[in-house]
């Protein structure tokens, strides 16, 4: 059986390049049109029609393939750049969440497009694994959240909500003790970022291998999903399009008919079957990017196949990987020359 709480581990966004002038005039040179090809290192936006989503030329993908780039390896730049010219999930941190959320608005605004944003700074995250930490308590997140708030302001923005949070207190993973308070947190929070008027918010909601929609949807409830635009789900996992449309439509019916998005980031091959099951979703090896970002799915559920977690950013120190989070160069070749 699949480990249920697959999801963890995403990566978050460095502040060093989300703040300041920088990152706005680095929006601007690249509000260009769409994906032309160009073989030097600037990262060109995708056609707008079918992938509104920005695409930050300074994310860790676009410097890599500069890196590439000048040393003369084309070979390396023409796989990194599958990865660098598509729209990612920016996770914000938590020290200037209104900064970080203002950085990425106003540069995703400046390109005509929408910012992808993930919010992971629940109390007691990841249960003490790879990903640990979060908000110190409660009011603490409720001032975060009040933070990305005002950085996102009129905006356009999709926001992922809390990957894993509403998993872990169903699995048992959470201490019976802070699930109220989580329940409060994540209700609070979906209503916050309503209030915006550009904003649509969906709250994680696992993934397809870790067990059925009837074991979750009474949390999601209770969480507050009526309120958000839908749920996602598959974030940082590795299962089919296919079997994540299956299960997406499956809790869709159960929770109102709410829409969802799904994280393709790394599905293209799906999800790993060999070695510990309890380790099969991180930094699994021969896996491959998955569909590109695009609001044009498969079904009319599925607001969006998007890339949430960043590839080629670790899940964590496992497989010889480096801290969850940070890039990994070798798995990002991978990923991208598994694809097709």
């Amino acid at each position: 059986m699949d480990d249920i709480r697959g999801a963890r581990s995403s990566a978050r966004a460095s502040t060093a390049v989300v703040l300041g002038a920088a990152l706005l005039l680095a929006g601007c040179s690249s509000s260009g049109g769409d994906k032309n090809g160009d073989p030097g290192g600037r990262i060109t936006q995708q056609p707008k029609a079918a992938d509104p989503f920005w695409v930050n030329p300074d994310g860790t993908a676009a410097r890599q393939l500069t890196a590439y780039t000048t040393s003369g390896d084309r070979t390396k730049a023409e796989q990194i750049r599958k990865i660098a010219e598509q729209p990612v999930g920016e996770w914000i941190g938590p020290d200037n969440p209104q900064d970080e959320a203002r950085g990425f608005t106003e540069a995703a605004r400046k390109s005509g497009r929408t910012a992808l944003l993930v919010l992971y700074d629940i109390p007691h995250r990841d249960c003490g694994q790879y990903s640990q930490g979060g908000a110190a308590d409660g009011d603490t997140y409720r001032a975060w959240i009040d933070g990305v708030a005002r950085g996102i302001e009129d905006r356009s923005a999709i926001v992922i909500l809390e990957p894993d949070a509403v998993l872990h207190l169903v699995d048992g993973c959470t201490p019976d003790r802070f699930h109220e308070e989580r329940y409060d947190l994540l209700k609070g929070a979906i209503a916050k970022l309503k209030s915006l008027k550009n904003t649509k918010v969906y709250l994680d909601a696992g993934n397809a291998g870790w067990g059925h929609p009837d074991q979750i949807f009474p949390s999601l409830q209770q969480a507050g999903v009526d309120q958000a635009d839908g749920f996602a789900v598959n974030v940082s996992n590795f299962y089919s399009t296919q079997d994540s449309i299956a299960y997406g439509k499956q809790l869709s019916s159960k929770v109102g008919g709410k829409h969802f998005v799904i994280d393709t980031s790394r599905n293209g091959n799906g999800p790993y079957t060999s070695g510990d099951p309890a380790q099969r979703w991180c930094n699994p090896p021969g896996r491959a990017l998955g569909e590109a970002p695009t609001t044009r799915t498969a079904d009319p559920l599925v607001d969006a196949y998007l890339w949430v977690k960043r590839p080629g950013e670790s899940d964590g120190t496992c497989k010889g990987g480096p801290k969850a989070g940070q890039w990994w160069a070798s798995y990002a070749l991978a990923l991208a020359e598994g694809s097709k």
